[in-house]
């Protein structure tokens, strides 16, 4: 197995783990109210979601491409 493949792998997982924080910080009671008076969340939970993203997408691409 590739360095690229496990570090895929890995980023994966990170992301993963940083999605389900970002889900359960999103439905907290405070971050509910601050949601609903501001139409957003707050910066901590959208910090969780977008690296969540990036690292399933990066770790995503780094498995895929040391397959070959």
């Amino acid at each position: 197995m590739s360095m690229s493949r496990i570090a895929g792998i890995a980023l994966l997982a990170v992301g993963v783990v940083l999605l389900f924080f970002g889900y359960q910080a999103s439905q907290a009671p405070v971050e509910q109210v601050a949601e609903t008076l501001t139409g957003r969340f707050t910066e901590s939970t959208m910090l969780y979601v977008v690296l969540g993203v990036a690292a399933v997408v990066v770790g995503g691409l780094l498995t895929l491409r040391g397959r070959g």
